[in-house]
């Protein structure tokens, strides 16, 4: 008992010497500011100039502002010289910001806001893009360099591959591409790693194929080879580009062995077809001061207006994706059963190389639905996303033409590139997204001539799948009319 009185009396000592410090530093900033505070402009000119500010109650707004500012009010010349000498970060500390091309209090709410959903704690971070390409050149850029070694799934992003043969190989990086998909793709990452491997990079589902990789077997065998971060801190980056999961059904971060989660925030998480943006999240303050320093110096955080509806976009995330997958599933299984489609890959179909069911199969892995735990699947459905990829029937330039025609022939469907928005998009690869692929390297990773890819949005689903169905019913028409005359 007299413990606890003389530990509440030293409590109560202490918070009025707290209370009594807070108020003399108050004090003195009140003075130091009222000291220092700009005259009030009496001629035109400088009226015109001078910068005017809300009252101190104008912050109390439900959404975040969006500042513009490219430069911030330093308290001192000592004020500045600190925020100049930081350490790079993911975000900004109690000190403020100094120039919005190192981070802006926008740009800031935005990227934490992703770290939540991607899973970040407080010991990493995520940083913002002004498209999902900067967000992976720079993660690559940070953590590559002359001499080091990287693998690479045949199947991944165009600008992504693209970057990879007109830079990278340029500066003297040496680069494998390997078979990801499925159960043996651990073992194909395993079999491509090198002493000077600095990067593992997987994109998961695959664009535009929606085939799987299996991140733990990823993580694990890199872990057999390097041992865990922890033990090697000069173990290879495993990075992820899970743009077309998003963390709605794909948590990377949580993977062990894991170490980046890349988003084309463009897609899923802005969703409206309204702006470009890109994350890079990590768990490690290492990777985040690296790539922290690429943002800094070669490229540039998201701007503020589009900041600002990212954060909008993704208030709706998880209904969206919910409509998404809803929408989806109907399609697919139309595709699946017409005459003039070959194949069809859906992660929710039964026939997908990759869905061979059980909660242990790799699309059960992929696909959480937004569920939090186990015992969410009671009551919120499984769904598998919005992307489709189909291949019309015919070999070369037979089911070039005829994909062409099926994108062309769609009334409902837009023909555009990208992907992820409420609007249903379609687009064929090997003349558009991946035509900078040579043929070779294309067929390879499963990108057929005649294969076409299809976000799928928000619509009712039974205009899409008639949409569909008339546009591949009126080219078999055509067809049988060309031959019978």
């Amino acid at each position: 008992m007299a413990f606890a009185t003389t530990h509440r009396s030293t409590l109560a000592l202490s918070r009025q010497v707290n209370k009594n410090a807070l108020k003399s530093l108050t004090a003195t900033r009140q003075l130091s500011s009222d000291d220092k505070k700009h005259a009030t402009p009496t001629s035109f000119a400088t009226k015109c100039a001078s910068l005017y500010h809300p009252s101190a109650g104008a912050n109390r707004g439900l959404a975040p502002p969006i500042y513009f500012g490219s430069t911030y009010l330093l308290d001192d010349a000592d004020h500045g010289a600190r925020l100049h000498d930081k350490k790079e970060a993911a975000y900004t500390d109690q000190d403020g910001f100094v120039y919005s091309r190192w981070g802006s209090p926008t740009n800031e709410a935005c990227a934490k806001q992703i770290g939540a959903l991607e899973g970040v704690d407080q010991r990493g971070g995520t940083l913002l893009f002004g498209s999902g390409m900067s967000g992976i050149t720079s993660a690559l850029m940070s953590a590559l360099k002359a001499g080091d070694h990287a693998v690479f799934p045949y199947t991944v992003y165009g600008g992504t591959h693209e970057f990879i043969k007109e830079f990278a190989i340029h500066w003297g990086i040496e680069v494998d591409f390997i078979d990801a998909a499925g159960e043996n793709g651990p073992e194909a990452y395993k079999a491509a790693l090198r002493e000077n491997t600095k990067v593992v990079y997987c994109e998961t589902p695959a664009n535009p194929t929606c085939r799987i990789t299996d991140l733990k077997g990823v993580g694990r065998v890199v872990d057999e080879v390097y041992g865990t971060r922890e033990e090697n801190p000069n173990r290879p980056w495993v990075m992820v580009d899970g743009t077309f999961a998003t963390p709605y059904h794909q948590r990377a971060l949580d993977i062990p062995g894991v170490d980046v989660s890349i988003q084309s925030c463009t897609k899923y998480l802005g969703g409206h077809s309204d702006i470009l943006a890109g994350s890079v999240s990590s768990k490690s303050p290492e990777f985040c001061h690296g790539i922290a320093k690429v943002q800094k110096l070669i490229t540039a955080p998201l701007n503020p207006m589009d900041s600002y509806l990212l954060m909008r976009g993704i208030r709706t995330l998880d209904v969206r994706m919910q409509r998404h997958g809803e929408n989806a599933l109907q399609v697919a299984k139309m595709l699946d059963e017409h005459p003039l489609v070959a194949s069809t890959f859906y992660p929710g179909l039964e026939n997908h190389p990759d869905n061979t069911g059980g909660d242990d199969c790799l699309v059960a892995q992929a696909f959480r639905s937004g569920r939090d735990s186990p015992e969410d699947a009671s009551f919120m459905p499984q769904t598998y996303g919005g992307m489709i990829a189909f291949i019309v029937a015919g070999e070369g330039d037979l089911a070039l033409e005829r994909a062409k025609k099926v994108c062309e022939g769609l009334r409902v469907v837009n023909l555009a590139v990208s992907l992820g928005s409420v609007e249903s998009l379609v687009e064929h690869p090997a003349s558009m997204t991946h035509a900078m692929i040579p043929r070779e390297d294309r067929l390879a990773g499963g990108l057929d001539d005649g294969l076409i890819r299809i976000s799928v949005g928000i619509e009712r689903a039974s205009d899409l799948v008639q949409d569909l169905k008339q546009s591949l019913d009126r080219v078999m028409e055509e067809e049988r009319a060309e031959r019978a005359a």
